[in-house]
């Protein structure tokens, strides 16, 4: 596996040709182009806060903000599993030519959508500002909470790709599950909303765990749940090792699969 990390290290470059690719083919036939990343969330939030406020009549405290966060984090995972889905298989005339690691291909999808989450850190910003929601100094877990996503992010993709290109159904049913965890998941709704019998399961949704910790940090200026974070991390480190040394051991199927 050491060796299968070393041959990564080494395409590095092809890793940010990917993500450069992956952005250009994103924007191709948009006029707006990376405005998107802006405006996106900024609909959501709307939409959302309609169907919250005027629909359900329930609204709470920053409701804008905390819509903002909770969309802008899920668009990060919602694009990378479905997008992961197809990160090999698209690339396959590329791979039947020449010797690559197959890792980097779902790596590459991780990276490039993490980018674009950039663009969305941004509209948090603006809407924090315009609510007046001043985080306190556990915003220095900021990072360590992007981080501890990005990791879980590229264990997921990493199990998503190698099984697409044996069962190419996946594709299809990754757009049904990404639409159960986003209402399984506290996205649009907070605590208050879900029966006390099942809140239970947000305490173990990796998801629910993440976005929850974001909220802490940059909108009620408390430290996140760090014994969780840790857990997901740790978990999530340990699939990633994993599946490298999966990959590593089954390049052969990969090429024979496609």
């Amino acid at each position: 596996m050491i060796n299968y990390i070393k041959e990564m290290y080494k395409r590095k470059d092809l890793i940010v040709y990917l993500i450069m690719s992956g952005q250009k083919a994103d924007n191709r036939d948009s006029y707006l182009g990376y405005f998107w990343w802006l405006l996106d969330p900024l609909l959501n939030v709307l939409i959302f806060y309609f169907l919250r406020v005027v629909i359900m009549g329930r609204s709470e405290p920053d409701l804008p903000v905390f819509l903002a966060i909770g969309l802008v984090v899920w668009k990060w995972m919602n694009a990378t599993i479905n997008k992961s889905s197809r990160s090999i298989t698209n690339y396959s005339s590329i791979i039947n030519q020449v010797y690559l690691p197959k890792a980097i291909f779902p790596l590459s999808t991780t990276l490039s959508e993490m980018f674009n989450f950039s663009f969305g850190l941004v509209v948090i910003a603006i809407f924090m500002i315009l609510f007046g929601v001043v985080p306190g100094w556990q915003i220095i877990f900021l990072p360590i909470i992007i981080l501890i996503q990005l990791i879980f992010l590229l264990a997921l993709s990493l199990g998503i790709g190698y099984f697409s290109v044996f069962i190419r159904d996946i594709n299809n049913l990754t757009k049904h599950v990404t639409r159960i965890l986003f209402y399984a998941s506290p996205v649009i709704w907070g605590r208050g909303l879900l029966p006390e019998k099942y809140a239970y399961l947000v305490e173990i949704n990796p998801i629910g765990i993440i976005l929850n910790a974001y909220r802490d940090v940059l909108m009620y200026a408390k430290t996140p749940n760090l014994n969780a974070l840790g857990v997901v991390a740790l978990g999530s480190v340990a699939v990633l090792l994993y599946l490298l040394n999966h990959y590593s051991k089954n390049e052969h199927k990969i090429i024979k699969s496609l």
